[in-house]
């Protein structure tokens, strides 16, 4: 049987990088009891997969893994068990059965939601003067950044892969391209933005939040967005 979980990282545990988040979660399923199935094979290891890593320093209420079982109760039971071997921070907050023939989550990554807010000593003076900029700074036909790779560095146009920005009270919130190909960090967009005004963007002005993150259901032409717990699940 195949789950998609839902949780949220908050707190310290920010700090806690992707692959021990996942050796984490390896020791908290055998905590819990949870009937976990395993790989085949001389190196047997739980079937689990995450949907796509968060940055260090980053919290989040929108991550998610899938996992195969052999059996279990029901979601409710399911997500009790789990939440009683979690550490402070990290919550199981949904849990989805999926149809057999369901993707994984990580090769369904297209896009993710993100808000940015000042971090204490970090804000710039005149704020309203920073925020109604983002709206002219979203008008320009392009917006293009020069970004590092492992080959040197090359121009990128991140216009495309910004699909909303907009400023709610003092919040900035983003809804970005994400998965495999087209992954834009938030950062980038600040970084550019801050190039835009002529400044220079801070070392950590901003505490960032993944809020959820999404599948495209549609094509790249008309994007149909869909939170993953929601794509794939079993509605029997």
């Amino acid at each position: 049987m195949k789950l998609r979980i839902k949780f949220s990282k908050q707190g310290p545990v920010k700090f806690v990088g992707h692959l021990d988040v996942m050796r984490y979660f390896q020791k908290a399923v055998r905590r819990a009891g949870i009937d976990i199935k395993y790989s085949e094979g001389f190196s047997p290891h739980q079937i689990m997969s995450f949907a796509a890593p968060l940055g260090v320093g980053l919290t989040s209420n929108g991550e998610y893994m899938d996992i195969e079982v052999n059996s279990m109760e029901d979601c409710k039971t399911m997500m009790s068990q789990l939440n009683e071997a979690m550490a402070d921070g990290i919550q199981i907050t949904e849990c989805h059965i999926l149809d057999e023939r369901a993707k994984n989550a990580m090769s369904l990554v297209a896009s993710a939601d993100y808000t940015l807010t000042f971090r204490e000593g970090k804000q710039q003076e005149d704020l309203d003067s920073f925020f109604n900029g983002l709206s002219e700074f979203m008008e320009q036909d392009h917006i293009l950044i020069t970004k590092k790779t492992k080959k040197g560095e090359r121009e990128v146009d991140l216009k495309d892969f910004i699909y909303e920005l907009s400023v709610q009270g003092e919040t900035i919130f983003m809804k970005l391209s994400a998965g495999s190909a087209d992954n834009l960090k938030p950062e980038l967009v600040m970084e550019a933005y801050y190039q835009w005004l002529g400044q220079t963007c801070p070392e950590f002005a901003f505490q960032i939040q993944r809020e959820e993150v999404y599948g495209n259901t549609g094509d790249l032409e008309h994007r149909i967005l869909v939170p993953l717990g929601l794509i794939g699940e079993c509605l029997e």
